[in-house]
């Protein structure tokens, strides 16, 4: 499921935005040094926004990858591959968590 701690955000068209705060003392003093952004805005694109907003934390990823092949077809092909390598990111990133 969605991180409760990650505000996101999408657009008119559908596609998300996650905003990640930089938070902690290294981040603050990159931020004074080096004029890094106290919040990084992450585009997804038209697919990881779709499979975003799914996830309820109800869904499994079985659910999932069939929402994502109704909604896209072959383009979401390899679908099951390209799924848990999003969610791998997602979970290194700590966008999600697990339930």
């Amino acid at each position: 499921m969605r991180h409760e701690r990650i505000k996101w955000s999408a657009d008119g068209e559908g596609l998300v935005v996650l905003d990640l705060e930089h938070t902690g003392f290294f981040n603050l003093l990159a931020q004074k040094l080096f004029a890094r952004p106290k919040i990084s805005h992450i585009h997804l694109d038209e697919l990881g926004s779709f499979a975003w907003i799914q996830m309820d934390g109800e869904k499994d990823i079985a659910t999932l990858g069939e929402l994502l092949e109704g909604r896209f077809g072959d383009q979401a092909r390899p679908l099951y591959e390209r799924l848990a390598k999003y969610y791998q990111i997602l979970d290194s990133c700590s966008f999600i968590r697990w339930k």
